[in-house]
């Protein structure tokens, strides 16, 4: 089996770990500004969960047109674009007392350029480490967004009692120059995966992808189940006000702890058994939340749940078997913008139910929600399963 020595042997993964350690404090830190930003100045769940989670909605577009983009340009270049991008939207952010809705055009401003390259991580990742290297390789990114969620919530947990909310952008703005800088100064600089017309490319694959009885199942279920839950936490700053910092900081250590043990240490013959497990595992612990528990154990739930992210991991090894590499950056690029998508449409759905009612009830609902989608995946799933002599599956177009 892989070690974490084996991988961080490889220069270029090291680089991308260190880029994304800074990308995501960026991210983290930007989103519980904004959230706070928004609640302070609307009182409403609605928004708030939307400017945590809302801003993936713009992939509905890009993602038609514009998706391509993560095999079509060089990988450093996507990179560094990406990140100047976050920046540049964390410095307008920091205006004092713009309009929520100026602030919602800047989140979408932002996710046009993020989710045309959203597939260029994983798929140089697959290209920099070994085939069987790559499970664990993506698990050990994930500690960077686990890691990060728990430090960066409980930072700004901190720094919201000493700072004003908006301040908090000017953080987030400094972490996304470092990513882009250290990608600049360290990623090889990669041929193009593809070539060809950006628009007529991304809407071929796309179709290519979606029709696939084999690949599209797998997206499903990875954006679905996993988007719902994220309405779930989309609650959390209505739900626990100045305390939910820590309910951000739980929910990470879950996801954290879940990458290292199943990333690591569960061979993946294993891992592809667990994969309906760990998405019913994701939703379970919120039903919890029917009966309104304190913090505590809203906190715990939560922490408990996030184990069940890492049916990611699994999920993402079958589109690497079933899908042609020259589409790779664009399927994985797919699979980012449907859930991103997701995410925002439970995030939606979550403060939509917790305007009408109570957070904790909108939160027991979207996750019995995610269950029943889970179950009306098992079956179409299996057509995915690996055999040891299945061929790769001709997903996209010659």
């Amino acid at each position: 089996m892989t070690t974490y020595r084996s991988l961080f042997a490889i220069r270029e993964f090291r680089v991308l770990f260190v880029a994304r350690l800074f990308t995501m404090v960026g991210v983290v830190v930007g989103a519980l500004a904004l959230g706070t930003v928004m609640y302070d100045a609307t009182d409403s769940t609605v928004l708030t969960a939307l400017s945590m989670f809302g801003g993936p909605l713009v992939s509905l577009v890009t993602s038609h047109f514009l998706l391509a983009s993560s095999d079509l340009l060089r990988p450093r270049t996507a990179l560094v674009v990406t990140g100047a991008a976050a920046a540049g939207d964390d410095l307008l952010q920091l205006i004092p007392h713009l309009p929520w809705g100026v602030r919602f055009a800047l989140l979408a401003m932002e996710y046009v350029i993020t989710s045309a390259t959203s597939g260029t991580v994983m798929s140089l990742l697959a290209d920099i480490v070994p085939a069987e290297s790559f499970v664990l390789a993506r698990a050990t990114m994930n500690l960077t967004v686990g890691g990060i969620q728990v430090l960066g919530n409980a930072l700004g947990a901190v720094l919201l009692l000493a700072f004003a909310p908006v301040h908090l952008f000017a953080v987030s703005a400094a972490a996304a120059v470092f990513a882009a800088v250290i990608a600049r100064l360290g990623v090889a600089d990669h041929p193009p995966r593809a070539t060809g017309p950006v628009v007529a490319r991304t809407r071929t694959v796309n179709k290519a992808l979606l029709g696939s009885r084999v690949v599209r199942p797998v997206l499903l279920m990875g954006w679905i189940p996993n988007g719902l839950i994220v309405g779930c936490e989309a609650l959390y700053i209505p739900y626990a006000r100045q305390h939910a910092g820590y309910l951000f900081a739980s929910t990470a250590a879950g996801m954290l702890a879940g990458d290292v043990v199943v990333g690591r240490f569960v061979p993946e013959a294993v891992r592809q058994r667990l994969v309906v497990p760990l998405r019913l595992l994701l939703a379970v612990p919120f039903l919890v939340m029917f009966a309104h528990p304190p913090v505590v154990l809203a906190a715990l739930a939560g922490g408990i749940g996030a184990f069940g992210y890492t049916a990611s991991l699994p999920l993402q090894s079958r589109l690497v078997q079933h899908v042609r590499a020259d589409s790779r950056g664009q399927a994985f690029g797919l699979l980012s913008a449907g859930l991103m998508v997701g995410q925002s449409l439970g995030a939606l759905a979550a403060g939509v139910l917790g305007q009408l009612g109570a957070p904790g009830p909108a939160m027991g609902t979207v996750a019995a929600l995610s269950i029943v989608a889970t179950t009306l995946l098992v079956r179409p799933l299996r057509r995915s399963a690996p055999r040891p002599d299945t061929t790769r599956h001709q997903a996209t177009p010659v």
